[in-house]
């Protein structure tokens, strides 16, 4: 009986140390399968030097002091951490522009064109003695008064003539005003005429918001600013052909040799037509290239935009008076322009 009873005894022994060692086995892998899960992608972001491919492991890097004592809770924090980054990287390319909140608009083909310019006598707008907004543009400017065009002429009729934002020569019928180079030897003011009344840092872009009827009608839907505007003078100009919304207002302007420069709106062009109310181009968020497909050396889009000489110089134009030179732009709010140039004389006349 004794010989029968050990044999059993070893038997129980055998039976139990085997149960020991099955319920041991998988402590192992259950301790370490988070640990593994974990380090499988840390090793894989590392070998590629992205945590795209695992969008939850992306946030554990800083969250691992915290949440790693608890696996079963870090699958689920994992997401709502990750959610912030994008919205912080995203803040970061719109904060970098900190100088406007209106649409970019790049690679915009641009002319020049100054005060007193005769463009072509021939057209009705053919002169820059006149502006869109104002049909003494070339007397506010400089104060110059060298006679009146005749009622019957067919650019700028009743305009007084003279004043010149460049060289000017003649008299009379005969009267010419030619482009001048601008350098910041003098803050790129003129070298051969008064100093300017108004800002020379001017230019123009196709919405016409007092004289094309389109665009009139639909300023105060497009104009970003327009009900800004309103609430700032106390009246509601939307229905007030005497108002326009869109002269004197600042544009931010990036050109060929990085400088940025700023200046205001004081005319309306370019256009290969009569139609001035381009809005997709001017306040559009897509960087649409302008209707006009005229007075351009860049065989895929017409001029967006015409610029003073003192905008030519600053921005660092290849061409005096060409139609090959590149700008960047987006409308500016007066408060967010820096100190320049530009600042010396503003224009604040309206219509007239």
């Amino acid at each position: 009986m004794t010989t029968p009873i050990m044999a059993v005894l070893i038997l129980l022994v055998g039976v139990l140390t085997a149960g020991c060692a099955a319920q041991s086995a998988p402590s192992p892998s259950a301790s370490t399968s988070p640990l593994s899960a974990s380090a499988k992608p840390a090793t894989a972001q590392s070998a590629t030097g992205t945590p795209k491919a695992s969008p939850a492991p992306s946030s554990a890097p800083a969250a691992a002091p915290v949440e790693k004592p608890a696996p079963a809770a870090v699958a689920a924090p994992a997401p709502a951490a990750a959610a912030p980054a994008p919205v912080a990287v995203a803040a970061a390319p719109a904060a970098a522009p900190a100088a406007s909140k209106y649409p970019l608009h790049t690679n915009v083909v641009s002319t020049t064109f100054w005060v007193g310019e005769i463009f072509n006598a021939n057209l009705a707008d053919g002169s820059q003695v006149c502006s869109t907004y104002n049909g003494q543009w070339a007397f506010k400017h400089t104060g110059v008064n060298a006679g009146t065009t005749p009622a019957s002429a067919s650019g700028c009729p009743g305009s007084i003539y003279g004043g010149c934002d460049g060289v000017s020569s003649g008299s009379g019928g005969s009267f010419t005003c030619t482009t001048e180079a601008r350098d910041a030897s003098n803050g790129y003011f003129p070298k051969n005429q008064p100093t300017p009344r108004e800002n020379p840092f001017y230019l123009d872009l196709p919405y016409d918001d007092v004289n094309d009827t389109v665009a009139f009608q639909q300023r105060c839907q497009v104009i970003p600013w327009a009900a800004a505007d309103n609430a700032a003078t106390g009246v509601n100009h939307c229905a007030d052909g005497n108002y326009s919304y869109m002269k004197n207002h600042w544009v931010q302007l990036t050109g060929p040799n990085g400088n940025v420069c700023y200046g205001q709106v004081e005319d309306a062009g370019p256009s290969s037509g009569s139609a001035y109310h381009d809005s997709n181009y001017v306040f559009g968020a897509a960087d649409a290239r302008p209707a006009n497909a005229d007075f351009s050396a860049d065989g895929t889009q017409g001029a967006g935009a015409d610029v003073s000489p003192a905008l030519n110089g600053c921005l660092g134009f290849a061409e005096l008076d060409g139609s090959g030179d590149h700008v960047s732009w987006a409308f500016v709010d007066r408060a967010n322009v820096p100190a320049g140039p530009w600042l010396n004389v503003q224009t604040t006349s309206g219509v007239g």
